[in-house]
């Protein structure tokens, strides 16, 4: 049975970002894959009861992903992350934004710049994101729409894919 390990997160409103560090009990490959590939994850990147349907990914320097988080209703709500350095297996950077269905950011809602980096240390991967904003206001948003716990559940649910692996 997996362990569920590490999980830090912090609000360091004096440079405008969040971190947030995770461990996984599986390897590099695996948590690689959640985090880019589509199929993987729409099972987990939304915090239940909600879903995620991918509209489009391009996974590579320059590309995007299009998403939409779908509540039990049935109300979208859209999301564009571009994709700006990618080095595989061990990080990458995106610049993310709330926008419409067609990829049109909506300037009204916060905007955030992460870098996500993946670490693998015996049979566990790290896994360090730093979320940045440009204006304080931006990430007192984020944690007012509740961004600490729907983030904290998303990564359980990743948790529950990874249980099911069998790779053990």
């Amino acid at each position: 049975m997996r362990n569920i390990l590490r999980m830090n997160f912090s609000v360091d409103r004096k440079n405008k970002k969040i971190k947030v560090e995770r461990e996984f009990d599986v390897p590099v490959d695996l948590v690689w894959s959640a985090w880019t590939e589509s199929d993987l994850l729409d099972q987990w990147w939304a915090p239940k009861p909600w879903k995620v349907k991918t509209k489009s990914i391009d996974f590579k320097d320059g590309g995007f992903w299009l998403y939409a988080m779908i509540s039990p209703e049935g109300e979208k709500h859209w999301s564009r992350a571009n994709f700006k350095e990618i080095t595989p297996k061990e990080r990458f950077t995106s610049l993310e934004a709330f926008c419409d269905e067609n990829g049109n950011v909506n300037h009204d809602l916060p905007k955030s710049h992460w870098e996500n980096q993946f670490i693998e240390h015996k049979s566990s991967t790290f896994v360090h994101t730093v979320i940045r904003f440009n204006e304080l206001s931006d990430l007192e948003k984020m944690v007012e729409m509740g961004f600490e716990e729907g983030f904290r559940s998303a990564l359980t649910n990743l948790d529950e894919i990874f249980k099911n692996t069998g790779n053990d």
